[in-house]
């Protein structure tokens, strides 16, 4: 297909295929040699093709004999003012489908390939066996624009003679209860799933068995599943042998087919969810009638649970939470419309009975189980899931708290990369843009984010409006749609400041990372679309309080370069904002105070990452457009809203942080301006008031701007709102809101697991560690360590295309011992008082004078 020859290059990433075309459901094998200082060294393996062209889809959407979901619908407002109604899921819910086909094969296979999909969640089985071990397949997409379909290999599981494919089809995101107000069928309401089996014989013939009308369907043992209610599963009702041949199942119903849309079906990129981690019990609490068991740890998943001696009917009733009372006992932290988070297994009287649900999952780092008498702690196991990353970077240091801030990101991060990346796995389960917008560097520290990354960015793609909009949460339903047409003020939002503005500082922070340009290119155009939505509404448009003033032209002139009006969300969840009077109140402060200061900001710094992006892809005359109107607008947002000290109209903390990061203050003011920041800070007791926004700016800001000692008191604070009170009170993940816990241990009903505030642990790996990569995909590399941060030692590495880059220290009086562990392919220096040493590619060791000189922007 494809021999390169010989090519002389340092580069010896991402190099594209340049071959013949490649076949459809083909496996291939590939070998590379490389010669080099080192002498020669070979690798090989082998890939297999998805089906390439939608003319390869013969199948139809099989849809079981089924009532539609009851679609239920509330507003932003309905549940800010509690106006949602609890429900009980009992008769409402409708059960798992379970379908059947059958076929025949004359004799066994070599190969054979399963390509699956389906509108909803689905487990699929070969002759009884599990197709493969992903769970919440084909997992959540912008159903409308694209639905991913999943492949097996499952060619031992065929044989001579009859065979049957079977499948469990729950609601999912398609049809399922989920988002803030957990309204349901947001893509649809009845479940649907396709197929097509390919097969190839020892003689080369091929075949391929696809789902049509001969499969059959009936309901299964679940009266229901829910990704947020949870599962109610019936082991009495379980149809034993039903997927494997044999079975009788001649009062099954027939199926309905459709017609697919092979344009909308995709191969699934990346890695699909999977149990990621197993988890003991800490401890296991009688509180009768029920037990609490605590996992020590909170995370996404579920609890699988064995049973002995249960008599037929017997109700098996599992809670989730993610805390509990100050007192010890039960406390339900998320409350609301279909947030229940309770699964009930029903007995079928055997001897001993093990149960995992299959088609929810929660947040939770307590279960209470109601309904057995005897419980042993190895009766319980805890079954995380997650988007099964590679984990790429680790972090330890002397400081017991910072190593456990940042176990708490990872935890937060594996629980919301489910899938795609989430605000959080109890309450909401959505793709917000905000949340990874702040986070994608972090992430991109601890896992290889970059083929999860794409899928995403592919969904939000998307979902961009015709206008040029980038959606607030993606994948976007067409609930979200009517929700947004309908609502007012918060409920109306489409777009809003940095959370649009994702489709330029996620793919820029993974390229960072990775040096993979194909992630610019890909969403090159989302970017220009969106700036020019900017520009447009910028020209357009004055905000509130200009709109009915006589103002100059020049004025006028300076406003129509601004992207200043609109309901947008602002620099979200300031801490000082939210003390200000009811919650429904409080959190509208933010965004009335700071979003057409925010908005501009983020406005100038999308232009800029467009202009870096236009670099790299060798647009010259874009970059050169894009960068003038990025000054512009700096230019702009200076005389409208900083006076002569360098001020801004309103003494938050995070609008100061986001101008001096975005360049937003004139060189001659910088100075002025951070010194008020700094003054903000020392005033706010070294505690932080920055919000969702700004939050990932703050400590770098204040370090070079010449504050390093306010950055570390600020890092190290344990009063409120700071990231060690949160470890302090016992924190495993990252929380939402500062004090989802008050000071006595008093828990708030509030989300105890969101990532986006952990965007602090970048910092941890490049000024604590001294990880700093000064070119896309550390092609070159500074470790310069804070040895003033207040540890005695760190150990830590991230993954680089080259490999680990990993760096040890350790501070022996006025001296330190640093290890670094280059990559060959990378171009690493270490930082010293004395000036730059290279480092060599593998390990070499160096003893520097402490301190080192302050490293440089």
């Amino acid at each position: 297909m494809w021999d390169s020859g010989l090519v002389t290059s340092a580069e010896t990433t991402y190099i594209e295929y340049d071959g013949s075309t490649l076949r459809s459901n083909t496996d291939y094998h590939w070998s590379v040699l490389s010669r080099g200082k080192a002498g020669e060294k070979s690798a090989e393996s082998t890939f297999s093709t998805a089906l390439l062209d939608p003319c390869d889809w013969q199948a139809v959407w099989v849809e079981p004999e089924q009532e539609p979901t009851a679609v239920e619908r509330w507003s932003l407002f309905d549940w800010i003012s509690g106006a949602i109604p609890e429900i009980e899921p009992e008769g409402r819910l409708q059960p798992v489908q379970l379908v059947r086909q059958t076929f025949q094969l004359a004799e066994r296979p070599v190969r054979a390939r399963l390509y699956s999909s389906a509108r909803g969640v689905y487990t699929a089985t070969v002759n009884g066996r599990e197709s493969d071990d992903q769970v919440l397949a084909p997992g959540y997409d912008s159903y409308d624009h694209r639905i991913s379909v999943q492949c097996a290999d499952v060619t031992t599981f065929l044989r001579p003679g009859d065979n049957v494919i079977g499948l469990c089809l729950a609601d999912g995101w398609w049809a399922g209860r989920f988002g803030i107000t957990g309204s349901s069928a947001q893509f649809g309401d009845r479940t649907s799933a396709t197929w097509q089996l390919h097969i190839e014989f020892a003689d080369g013939e091929q075949l391929i068995v696809v789902s049509g009308a001969d499969a059959v369907s009936c309901a299964g043992p679940w009266h229901y599943a829910d990704l947020s209610i949870g599962e109610c599963f019936d082991a009495r009702a379980l149809p034993r042998g039903w997927d494997q041949v044999g079975f009788d199942a001649e009062d099954w119903a027939p199926v309905r087919t459709e017609p697919v849309d092979a344009e909308l079906l995709v191969p699934f990129i990346g890695e699909p969810i999977r149990r990621v981690a197993l988890l003991e019990p800490v401890e296991l609490k009688r509180r009768r009638p029920s037990w609490i068991v605590d996992f020590g740890q909170n995370f996404a998943g579920r609890i699988r649970l064995r049973m002995r001696g249960l008599s037929a009917g017997s109700r098996v009733t599992i809670e989730h939470t993610e805390i509990l009372g100050a007192d010890g006992e039960w406390f339900q932290n998320i409350v609301g419309a279909n947030k229940d988070q309770t699964d009930v297994f029903i007995s079928a009287g055997d001897e001993t009975e093990e149960y995992e649900p299959s088609f929810t999952f929660h947040g939770f780092r307590y279960a209470r189980i109601t309904g057995i008498e005897d419980l042993n702690s190895d009766d319980v196991v805890g079954v995380a899931l997650s988007s099964d990353l590679e984990q790429s970077g680790t972090f330890v240091c002397s400081d017991a708290r910072l190593t456990k801030l940042h176990e708490n990101v990872v935890w937060s991060q594996r629980s919301n990369f489910l899938s795609v990346p989430t605000d959080c796995p109890q309450r909401e389960k959505v793709g917000w843009t905000g949340d990874i917008q702040v986070f994608a560097p972090a992430a991109s520290n601890n896992a290889n984010t970059v083929a999860f990354l794409r899928r995403w960015l592919a969904n939000l793609r998307a979902d961009q409006l015709p206008t040029g909009e980038v959606p607030i949460t993606s994948p976007r339903s067409s609930f979200d749609i009517e929700a947004a047409e309908a609502g007012q003020g918060l409920s109306a939002i489409v777009s809003s400041a940095g959370w649009s503005d994702a489709i330029a500082f996620v793919p820029w922070a993974v390229y960072e990372r990775s040096g993979d340009r194909r992630i610019l290119e890909e969403n090159y155009e989302a970017m220009i679309r969106w700036i020019e939505f900017q520009k447009r509404t910028a020209a357009s448009e004055l905000p509130v309080n200009l709109a009915d003033r006589q103002i100059s032209a020049d004025r006028r002139a300076r406003q129509s370069l601004l992207f200043n009006t609109g309901d947008q969300f602002g620099d979200w969840l300031a801490p000082s904002t939210l003390r200000t009077g009811p919650l429904h109140e409080a959190i509208l402060v933010a965004p009335r105070l700071t979003s057409e200061i925010v908005a501009p900001m983020f406005q100038a710094q999308t232009l800029t990452l467009a202009a870096k992006a236009a670099a790299v892809l060798e647009r010259s005359e874009d970059e050169r457009r894009l960068r003038r109107r990025a000054s512009e607008v700096r230019k702009a947002f200076a005389a409208e809203y900083l006076d002569s000290r360098g001020r801004l109209p309103h003494n938050l903390q995070g609008l100061y942080v986001l101008a001096l990061a975005f360049d937003m203050v004139p060189t001659g003011m910088r100075s002025q301006t951070a010194a008020h920041l700094a003054d903000l800070i020392k005033d706010n007791r070294y505690c932080l008031d920055t919000g969702f926004l700004s939050v990932p700016y703050l400590l770098e800001v204040l370090w070079n701007a010449g504050y390093p000692e306010v950055a570390r008191r600020l890092l190290n604070q344990s009063e409120s709102p700071s990231w060690l009170y949160q470890v302090d009170q016992g924190a495993t993940t990252i929380w939402e809101s500062w004090d989802a816990v008050s000071p006595d241990g008093t828990p708030n009903e509030k989300s105890l697991n969101h990532y986006a505030f952990g965007c602090v642990d970048d910092w941890l790996y490049r000024y604590v560690a001294g990880i700093r990569a000064t070119a896309p995909g550390f092609r070159t590399a500074l470790i310069a360590p804070d040895f003033e941060s207040g540890v005695d030692w760190v150990r830590a590495h991230v993954g680089t295309p080259w490999g680990h880059l990993r760096v040890d220290w350790k501070k022996d009086g006025a001296t330190a011992h640093v290890s670094v562990t280059a990559p060959h392919g990378t171009e690493v220096v270490l930082a010293t008082a004395q000036g730059n040493i290279t480092v060599q590619p593998g390990t070499s060791h160096h003893t520097i004078s402490i301190p080192t000189a302050t490293p440089t922007r």
